[in-house]
């Protein structure tokens, strides 16, 4: 349920509403997610530090799909340690729908991200990117 327009009240609000933020390209709302001194460490990607490197990167990644969706299937928290379970849907500009799935783990400090990971099988999803028409 996304609290779009509402302050998150809980860590697993604010990762709920990044995962709205995420599938909705709501880079103006995804930005008041972040703390100031973020970190973002994502596969196949360098390290970003600070959040106008991390919105910038958030900015290009959906560049490849015409439509997408990440889909949390399990969120398990730890203090301000959120690891999610996630299903990535995509569908590319030739066509191809695809499925695979993921796992983020966020570090939340003041309500806030202030680190992130992903981990997923980068090597299927650039095969099925570079892949001809289906």
């Amino acid at each position: 349920m996304a609290l779009t327009g509402e302050k998150p009240k809980t860590n697993e609000d604010v990762v709920r509403e990044y995962f709205h933020c995420l599938d909705t390209e709501d880079w103006v709302r995804m930005r008041e997610l972040w703390h100031e001194d973020c970190r973002l460490r994502a596969v196949g990607a360098r390290p970003r530090q600070g959040i106008e490197e991390v919105m910038s990167y958030f900015g290009k990644l959906f560049t490849p799909w015409v439509k997408h969706e990440d889909k949390p299937t399990r969120l398990l928290s730890a203090g301000d340690a959120i690891t999610a379970e996630v299903t990535f849907y995509g569908t590319t500009s030739e066509g191809r729908e695809v499925a695979f799935d993921a796992i983020d783990v966020f570090d939340l400090q003041d309500g806030r991200i202030h680190s992130f990971s992903n981990w997923y099988d980068i090597d299927y999803a650039r095969k099925v990117l570079s892949a001809g028409p289906s």
